[in-house]
């Protein structure tokens, strides 16, 4: 009886420590107190890259003066329209930044704009009009094809659009509908090409609170965030079609014995 009790005990308090520690492999940002001991913070500016789709608008007291300074749907690279089209109605044609980091603005002509931030941008895009207008421009630049994809094991795996700036990997997995409870939370991958076309894969924990302060807290144009089932989910799934194949058997095998057993009869 005593050593009944001891073996019960032992599986109880290793079901307990099984239970603890996948409780604790559910949660994120943990160790919070890191990030309240750090000093260091620095706001983050997302960068032009290419295949990037800009709108770039140019706009002076004089809209005459800085019409000839954007394109618009309908309207030819020097300005003059190819189309019925209002142009005051027209949608503003975007640019697209090109594999050397350029893109092709009108009067100016290509203008490297890679590893720019928005900003840096506009003030390059300022300083170059400067010369052909009379007053400085205002001139605004965004990005409007910012797009990142959520795959595995999420609640909604898809691509998804933003007009945001700037996106963190919790925000992305919210899009996605977050993780489900069988993902692997402490080593979430991130599939990433630089502008030289490199693609690396980076490994994130987000069970822990300092993933914050990773370079790859917020994503990059078309990152690729994926988030791995757990073993225990694998092998459920695994089980299931297996029990699936192993019962159909079962019941053929059944059912022949019984009609065996009917004849001998």
């Amino acid at each position: 009886m005593k050593i009944r009790k001891v073996v019960c005990m032992l599986t109880l308090s290793t079901l307990l420590v099984s239970g603890c520690t996948s409780y604790q492999k559910s949660l994120y940002l943990q160790n919070e107190q890191v990030l309240n001991e750090s000093l260091e913070g620095q706001l983050y500016d997302f960068r032009i890259m290419p295949k990037d789709e800009l709108t770039i608008v140019v706009s002076t007291t004089d809209p005459e003066a800085s019409a000839p300074f954007y394109r618009k749907i309908g309207q030819s690279k020097d300005g003059g329209s190819n189309s019925t089209m209002g142009m005051n109605d027209a949608n503003l044609l975007s640019y697209l930044v090109d594999n050397q980091g350029n893109i092709d603005f009108p009067v100016l002509g290509m203008v490297k704009v890679m590893g720019l931030t928005n900003r840096e941008c506009e003030a390059l895009i300022r300083e170059k009009l400067q010369p052909y207008l009379k007053e400085t421009p205002n001139v605004t630049v965004r990005t409007s094809n910012y797009k990142f994809s959520v795959l595995g094991e999420v609640n909604a795996p898809g691509t998804y659009t933003t007009d945001a700036e700037k996106v963190t990997v919790f925000e992305a997995l919210a899009q996605a509908g977050d993780m489900t409870l069988f993902s692997v939370r402490d080593d979430v991958q991130l599939l990433r090409e630089d502008s030289t076309g490199v693609r690396r894969i980076y490994h994130l924990d987000l069970t822990q609170a300092n993933v914050a302060q990773s370079p790859y807290f917020y994503l990059q144009q078309n990152d690729v965030l994926y988030v791995k089932p757990t073993k225990a989910k694998v092998n459920s799934n695994t089980f299931s079609g297996n029990a699936s194949m192993w019962l159909t058997l079962l019941s053929v095998v059944t059912s022949i014995t019984t009609f065996v057993l009917a004849l001998t009869k």
